[in-house]
């Protein structure tokens, strides 16, 4: 029997925390759903980090940014030297510092300011840090059905890209039905992230940093572990 497809499918965030890292490694495929459009005052820009045991959230300036206006029409701000030097202070005593540095470096610098393409560029490059083969895809790049409600869009990806199992962050438990899915001929699945711990470098844990703390601070190994800690239901 021919192993089953999985899709998962989030809007693009720049570094965001290990749950979201968790969806994409649930999945086969992992879709950056931009066409949807922007968020102000969300996570698609900023994160949060740790400096010094305190933690510190970082924002990486969008031009023209509006409510009004696709992820995938936007960009971010070619100035990176506040972000680049707020980062390399808060984790240059850091056990894995020497090794990922040069990869947010790598994003941050990027020529192609594009939302969506630094996004994806920047989940290619921590996967292959990890030694993980990950399919990442833009789902502007899609050729599917956007006419209807939002699982519809959802459905009509899946359905574009063969998979049989959809994976969803549990925060949409209210916005989907399994019923509809079951009706499409896919298999609905949330995902939530355990109660995890990992060094920080102090004696109080912080949670839900960004994904840099993680790769700051664990070694491949354990940051590949604790990207299957996690439960399917």
């Amino acid at each position: 029997m021919s192993k089953l497809k999985r899709v998962a499918i989030m809007q693009p965030y720049l570094f965001p925390y290990l749950g979201y890292f968790q969806l994409a490694a649930s999945g086969d495929i992992f879709v950056l759903y931009d066409n949807a459009n922007y968020i102000k005052q969300g996570f698609i820009n900023r994160n949060y980090i740790l400096s010094a045991g305190q933690i510190q959230r970082f924002v990486i300036p969008v031009p023209g940014a509006s409510s009004f206006k696709p992820i995938k029409e936007l960009e971010f701000s070619p100035d990176m030297g506040k972000l680049n030097k707020q980062i390399r202070q808060a984790y240059q005593n850091r056990p894995f510092f020497g090794s990922v540095f040069p990869i947010i470096e790598e994003v941050l610098q990027s020529e192609q300011r594009s939302i969506a393409l630094m996004c994806q560029k920047m989940m290619r490059c921590v996967f292959d840090y990890l030694g993980i083969e990950k399919v990442v895809m833009l789902s502007s790049q899609i050729n599917y059905d956007q006419t209807g409600s939002a699982s519809e869009k959802v459905i009509a990806i899946c359905h574009e890209l063969g998979a049989d199992i959809y994976i969803n962050s549990a925060g949409g438990i209210d916005l989907y039905d399994r019923g509809q899915f079951l009706k499409s001929k896919l298999d609905l699945k949330f995902i939530k992230m355990n109660n995890i711990r990992y060094p920080q470098g102090g004696d109080e844990f912080h949670s839900n940093l960004s994904i840099i703390d993680v790769l700051m601070n664990c070694s491949v190994e354990t940051v590949r572990d604790l990207l299957s800690e996690y439960r399917l239901f």
